[in-house]
């Protein structure tokens, strides 16, 4: 569905991506791993038209993305959660749903069921739906921009560092819901800096360094992969199958 080709991204004279490339599979979860700078975001950014790459080819579905800005690459079927969220603070929960079905906007009734349906799988936001989005909590806030990005019905969702600032409790419940989202066949590119969590529920992952995809594999042969246990989950293994 998503392939990314030897990706080379700039800011000004900074050389951020260098040579990046990876795959996502229809129904995949893929986790994408690294610390602060390893150029996950900026690959987010890429991907969705925010920062366009000097050289390489990202392609959706067989068509090359270049170009495109970043409500076309909406329309083409890719829904972005931001890192940190990245609500309408001052408008209500019903406001912001509405903000992410804009690219049905002339189908008003599309988007009145869609919010229906998302109220039924988050209950606290149908509980809240006239509510400012800045007065919920981080969990709740979460849980909104996963459903402000649902609403554009896309076929591809990417999470950028989803469990940021939340609590453990709600951590958990984040990813239970993002494992319920790829039940129900959602292909999903999940950015982390939790890599037990992410690699847990990913089918596959890669793991960036400095610009650079320096490990790919399945999820579960990563979390046993010893330079990621020593970078990014602690140096005992056992560890890994215990929280």
């Amino acid at each position: 569905m998503l392939n990314v080709k030897s990706v080379h991204t700039y800011y000004g004279n900074i050389h951020a991506l260098k040579g990046v490339s990876l795959h996502v599979r229809a129904g995949e979860i893929v986790s994408l791993i690294g610390a602060n700078g390893a150029g996950k975001t900026t690959l987010v950014q890429s991907i969705c038209g925010f920062n366009r790459p000097r050289k390489g080819a990202i392609e959706f579905r067989g068509e090359d993305l270049s170009g495109r800005g970043a409500e076309q690459i909406v329309q083409q079927g890719i829904a972005l959660v931001p890192e940190g969220r990245q609500i309408f603070a001052t408008l209500s929960v019903e406001n912001n749903l509405e903000m992410g079905g804009f690219i049905h906007r002339r189908r008003p009734d599309r988007i009145h069921r869609d919010m229906d349906r998302l109220f039924e799988r988050f209950p606290i936001l149908g509980q809240r739906r006239r509510q400012l989005a800045g007065t919920l909590s981080g969990g709740e806030q979460q849980m909104l921009a996963i459903s402000r990005a649902l609403m554009s019905r896309p076929q591809l969702l990417i999470l950028d560092e989803p469990s940021m600032g939340l609590a453990p409790l709600v951590i958990r419940d984040i990813f239970r819901i993002i494992g319920e989202l790829r039940q129900e066949g959602r292909t999903i590119l999940l950015i982390e800096q939790n890599a037990r969590a992410a690699l847990r529920i990913a089918d596959r992952g890669y793991v960036m360094e400095t610009g650079k995809v320096v490990l790919q594999g399945e999820g579960s042969m990563l979390l046993r992969h010893r330079q990621v246990q020593r970078a990014y989950l602690g140096k005992g293994s056992k560890e890994i199958w215990e929280a």
